[in-house]
């Protein structure tokens, strides 16, 4: 046997999870960009859901290319605005449970709900686009 250590799964999908979180800061400037540009030419509801629609294509972009590092598929871009569906769900139930059930202020409810869905957003994007959620 060679003395060469063997690479972990676990270090791999660490080092994803790192480039997940700066491709999420890229593209929710990208999507800040979008709105503000949108606004010259439209009222701000319609920007905010152009730039939302964008946010989620060049979040597919950046999750493809740079996250995972796979191949483009045109499947998995008509599939993707369901991950962040699946996160709007998961979050809005977070953030109910959250004021609801424990009582946490409404202004910090949002934070429990990303410490959820954060991970949720990545396992999921992760299993769409490479096919696996954990390995």
């Amino acid at each position: 046997m060679s003395g060469a250590p063997v690479p972990k799964p676990a270090s791999g999908m660490r080092i994803e999870a790192l480039r997940f979180l700066v491709g999420g800061g890229v593209n929710t400037l990208l999507s800040l960009v979008y709105y503000w540009a949108l606004l010259y030419l439209m009222p701000y509801g319609a920007a905010y859901t152009v730039s939302f629609a964008l946010g989620i294509l060049s979040s597919y972009a950046i999750n493809t290319l740079f996250v995972f590092r796979t191949h483009w598929s045109w499947r998995r871009l008509m599939a993707f605005p369901l991950v962040h569906l699946v996160n709007y769900g998961v979050g809005l139930a977070v953030v109910w449970a959250s004021v609801s059930l424990l009582g946490l202020d409404e202004r910090v409810a949002p934070l429990v709900a990303i410490a959820v869905t954060l991970p949720l957003n990545f396992l999921l994007s992760r299993w769409l686009i490479r096919g696996h959620p954990i390995n």
